[in-house]
């Protein structure tokens, strides 16, 4: 049997494991990993209150620890289709690098210490939502939406959205309203977001058999949906000013963020030849990014700049 077929089975027969610390951090899905980090972090700064910062450096460590489980999770899970996929086929398992064993073992052992280390040195609350965010990822969207449904990424985009829920209740010891609305701008931005995606790599999802939209419902229906969307979350992305814990420059930019990631969308929608389709598709993909990015960075420096001019004052 050779590496590649044993790291697919699971078996690793008595040879000693050919990963490097590079193939680990892989396993983690870091770019992943950094926008977890980032919005719960984001959470939990802008949770009302002071938290100690070696607390706070443990809760944001642990939601990156979990966020890495996860992703080894996953690729433990999905081995078969990451092989099939060519974005996916060089990951650890698929390469023979590592074995499906090790790596099962390796995300149960980072869920576990995550969600233990931020219930007894944070609060059991953040943990409590930690283990359900890998539980969610894991197993309500790997192991039954992913390769079931075409709404897969619609219901499974709730595990991305909790980092700042969880970053907040860290800080506070409760969920409130607007955590839940950080919660809510993520979860509507991921189906436009992965869509998207999904225009252009239509055929790696056909070739692993996962039934992304474009592949069940047809491009046509995957751009009407990705723009109602996107109709969605451009005004949700306001609520944060509205309710008022942002501040005027939020009010501006989300707005304006959110106006033209609804002209990308509506440029989609209109597109007429596959060519178009697949230029406008790459443009969402990429000002999507940059949405929720600058949505996230002008709340945390609205709240670092007022924090900053409360200590001034005090």
């Amino acid at each position: 049997m050779s590496l590649v077929e044993q790291s697919k089975t699971g078996d690793s027969g008595n040879r000693l494991s050919e990963a490097r610390a590079s193939d680990y951090i892989a396993l983690l899905k870091p770019r992943v990993m950094s926008l977890v980090v980032f919005t719960g972090f984001v959470g939990l700064l802008v949770a009302p209150g002071h938290m100690n910062p070696v607390l706070a450096a443990i809760a944001i460590l642990c939601i990156a620890v979990g966020a890495g489980a996860s992703g080894a999770l996953n690729m433990w899970y999905d081995a078969d289709i990451d092989a099939v996929m060519k974005r996916t086929r060089n990951r650890p398992i698929p390469a023979g690098l590592i074995s499906r064993d090790e790596v099962l073992v390796f995300g149960l052992v980072l869920s576990a210490f995550s969600v233990m280390t931020l219930g007894l040195f944070v609060n059991w609350l953040a943990a409590a939502l930690l283990a359900f965010t890998i539980f969610f990822y894991v197993i309500i969207y790997t192991m039954w939406l992913k390769r079931s449904t075409p709404q897969n990424i619609v219901i499974g985009g709730a595990a991305g959205a909790f980092p700042p829920m969880i970053g907040w209740a860290a800080s506070t010891g409760v969920v409130s309203w607007e955590s839940v609305v950080l919660f809510l701008i993520i979860f509507l931005w991921t189906p436009p977001h992965f869509w998207a995606l999904s225009l252009f790599t239509t055929n790696d999802y056909a070739a692993a058999r996962i039934p992304m939209m474009p592949n069940v419902r047809g491009e046509a229906s995957t751009r009407l949906q990705i723009l109602v969307y996107t109709l969605i979350v451009a005004p949700v992305g306001v609520l944060p000013w509205v309710m008022g814990f942002a501040g005027p420059v939020y009010g501006v930019v989300s707005t304006a963020l959110g106006l033209v990631f609804v002209v990308h969308a509506w440029q989609l929608w209109r597109s007429s030849s596959a060519e178009v389709v697949l230029k406008g598709a790459k443009a969402l993909f990429g000002f999507s990014l940059l949405y929720l990015f600058g949505l996230f960075a002008v709340l945390l420096g609205e709240t670092l700049v007022h924090k900053a001019w409360v200590w001034i004052g005090a």
